[in-house]
């Protein structure tokens, strides 16, 4: 019988609940993600033979089962994870979490209970009947997860998950659609669990070659199984920071550019400089203006623009400040709109984002009409939303809106 999303999710968030005691969201993420990842590639693996990731013996979801109320039972799921991780160059991406740490799941009965409890409710989920729907279904509740963790993550922990709607925004707006072949690309410098990226790769349904580089590796980790769970496992993910150590290169050592850019970078970032000198940037990125040295804002929008192709699109989500700060920042506006690089300005709802409650922005970049341009949309989208708990959400008919007015232009 096939699962209805509902009870997927409800027990899902039920095993969160079960390991809420000691840690925070940013924590037992890692555990709850891991385990559903194993389930799944567990159950995918049952029904087709030639499933691109290995499941060694001895290494299933199913032998995670025989280890309810085993005495070593965390040792014994952190040696099953390895033996998957290893084959299907897995490390360092789902053996993140210690299933044997009892600063944090509890010393003896009290950690054997508690795993035992979680790996029993992942055990009432079978994806392996749903042939028809099941992969959607498993990531819209990867997604789902992603949306409460970064709820209860805290403003530090908030950044790794961008709302789908906004993701949506960003994708139409740079036009990615029907029309894009798979061999275009889409590219986001700090991509955090993927989320972004999926969303713009749903809008091309003939595909589209995903690039992405993500700075914290349990955060890149996350992007990895979510890449995986949305059958998008062959896609390039890297680890590190993009400002300092960016990785997509072209056979010359410059910047790698790519077809489209969506990207929400950390807001005003004070550290963004760290590890290489901006003044004598390798890659000529800041050839506009050198930002400020605590505040990033613009070294990620001048990022973008150089990893963009002569005829590239993209759109980076900045706090509302961007436009109005002086000094440093004015220049590099100035220089910006004289060469007619960006587009049109969406101004969005305060409290949208998780981990801050600012107003933030799109600032839509198009390097193809930039010689003929001599104006800008803007677009006020402020008052669009409707409350959800603590936050604002964007509703359809405001996601509409915003792109039925940016396709008018």
């Amino acid at each position: 019988m096939a699962l209805k999303k509902s009870q997927i999710y409800s027990s899902l968030w039920k095993a969160c609940d079960e390991l809420r005691g000691g840690m925070d969201a940013s924590q037992y993420k890692d555990y709850i993600l891991t385990i559903l990842f194993v389930k799944y590639i567990s159950d995918k693996s049952k029904r087709d033979s030639e499933y691109l990731l290995e499941v060694p013996e001895g290494a299933s979801f199913s032998d995670m089962v025989e280890l309810k109320g085993d005495a070593e039972i965390g040792d014994k799921i952190n040696k099953i994870i390895a033996k998957i991780a290893e084959p299907n160059d897995l490390l360092n991406v789902i053996n993140n979490a210690d299933f044997a740490d009892d600063s944090l799941l509890g010393k003896g009965k009290k950690m054997v209970d508690r795993l035992t409890k979680l790996i029993s409710i992942f055990e009432g989920l079978d994806f392996e009947s749903n042939r028809v729907g099941g992969d959607d279904l498993l990531g819209d509740a990867y997604e789902y997860l992603m949306r409460n963790f970064a709820t209860e993550s805290g403003k530090s922990k908030g950044q790794f998950y961008t709302p789908a709607e906004v993701s949506r925004i960003l994708a139409k707006t740079v036009g990615i659609g029907p029309q894009v072949k798979p061999n275009q690309t889409v590219y986001d410098p700090t991509c955090g669990s993927g989320s972004l990226l999926l969303k713009a790769a749903a809008e091309a349904p003939n595909g589209i070659s995903i690039y992405g580089q993500e700075s914290e590796n349990s955060t890149w980790a996350l992007a990895k199984m979510n890449m995986v769970i949305h059958n998008q496992a062959a896609n390039e993910m890297w680890c590190d920071d993009t400002l300092s150590d960016p990785h997509f290169k072209n056979s010359d050592g410059g910047i790698k550019t790519f077809d489209f850019a969506v990207v929400n970078p950390p807001f005003s970032s004070k550290a963004w400089s760290s590890g290489f000198d901006p003044d004598n940037d390798e890659y000529a990125r800041f050839e506009y203006g050198t930002p400020p040295p605590k505040n990033g804002d613009y070294a990620f929008l001048l990022h973008v623009i150089k990893s963009l192709k002569s005829k590239g699109k993209g759109a980076i989500i900045l706090p509302h400040g961007v436009l109005f700060r002086g000094n440093k920042e004015a220049d590099i506006r100035k220089r910006l709109v004289d060469k007619g690089l960006i587009k049109g300005i969406i101004g969005l709802p305060a409290n949208l984002f998780y981990g801050t409650g600012i107003p933030a922005c799109i600032i839509v970049i198009d390097k193809e009409k930039a010689h003929t341009r001599d104006n800008i949309f803007f677009i006020d989208a402020s008052k669009g939303f409707v409350k959800d708990g603590n936050k604002n959400r964007l509703r359809e008919r405001d996601v509409h809106k915003i792109v039925e007015t940016e396709t008018l232009r």
